[in-house]
């Protein structure tokens, strides 16, 4: 098979690699599309998570291409995606080989099925979505548009920092729950669009705000908000969040804040008794995830603005790296 292989610190290569066997309860995808995330620039660039060398990619989707001993059969071409955390506790993607290759291997009990002919691009971002609901999950709100618990009720108000995907799925999300007023804070007027369409009622663009963000958004929007969602992973972006999240409310964190440590005054969450949240991965969430986009309630395709053939994968990064106004997210295609 072919597989982008990550060799060193920031060097993707197209290598020829062994075919994976599933063994007992394990299935062997062949991957139909893999989006390129964050964090796998993060990988490639050099942590000390994984070494080298290793196939990234967590944003897959694909086919069950064979399945090992005690697993039906039944199952061979059948479209899916699957929770990337193992029995043993690594990751595919991370510490067991991902969609940046044209096979991989999972375990059977982890996967979703998925209908026949469903977009493998689209398929790609369920496992952002899951993410995203596993976080609606930790804030007790129902993304079905249901109640909510706790301070936050329907119709409350909700600050979104961050326009990445993640940003805009939990504006899609929040939409859903009965949010009435979603505002959200990026960098990018094309992306700030798209939150638009899955809810948003105001952005706001922070390269307008000056330097003083908290007072900037103070003085446009004039009330404070009973829940943050934090999504940029940046340490200033949280602090503000904590600043101007109302008495008794909600700040999620679901950025991935790397080694930085809290910059804020602690009092700051004591005095106003802010519950501060963290959320991570997304265990527990697939199945509904699954089912959001295959009922097409959240719109995925909005969220893959480039597409390249695999073995493109230089340009995909390229792409990626860019950080031009209208990329979101660029998947690449092995199928």
């Amino acid at each position: 098979m072919k597989a982008i292989v990550n060799t060193a610190d920031r060097i993707l290569e197209l290598l020829d690699y062994p075919l994976p066997e599933p063994g007992a309860g394990q299935v062997r995808i062949r991957t139909g599309a893999c989006g390129i995330c964050a964090t796998d620039i993060e990988m490639i660039d050099g942590w000390s998570r994984t070494g080298h060398p290793s196939i990234p990619g967590h944003e897959w989707s694909g086919t069950v291409d064979a399945v090992g001993t005690g697993v039906d059969a039944g199952l061979v071409g059948r479209r899916c995606v699957a929770e990337n955390v193992l029995a043993d506790g690594g990751e595919v993607g991370f510490e067991h080989p991902g969609g940046y290759g044209q096979y991989l291997i999972t375990e059977a009990a982890n996967l979703q099925l998925l209908p026949d002919g469903f977009s493998f691009a689209e398929a790609a971002m369920i496992e952002p979505l899951a993410v995203c609901v596993r976080a609606m999950n930790r804030l007790g709100l129902d993304y079905l548009g249901g109640s909510s618990s706790g301070a936050l009720v329907r119709n409350t108000s909700a600050l979104i920092l961050g326009d990445g995907p993640i940003g805009l799925l939990m504006t899609a999300l929040l939409a859903r729950s009965g949010v009435k007023d979603i505002v959200v804070v990026g960098g990018r007027d094309a992306r700030l669009q798209v939150s638009r369409s899955f809810g948003a009622q105001y952005t706001l663009n922070y390269r307008d705000l000056g330097g003083d963000m908290v007072a900037a958004i103070r003085a446009k929007m004039a009330y404070e908000f009973p829940l943050i969602i934090e999504a940029t992973g940046n340490p200033v972006a949280l602090t503000a969040g904590l600043n101007l999240v109302s008495r008794e409310g909600k700040c999620l964190m679901i950025g991935d804040y790397g080694l930085s440590h809290a910059a804020f005054l602690w009092n700051l969450i004591l005095i106003k008794e802010i519950t501060l949240l963290g959320t991570n991965a997304s265990a527990g969430a697939w199945s509904e995830a699954v089912r959001l986009a295959v009922n097409g309630e959240v719109h995925l395709s909005r969220l893959v603005t480039h597409r390249v053939p695999a073995t493109s994968f230089a340009d995909g990064m390229a792409i990626t790296r860019s950080r031009k106004g209208d990329v979101i997210k660029v998947v690449m295609d092995w199928e």
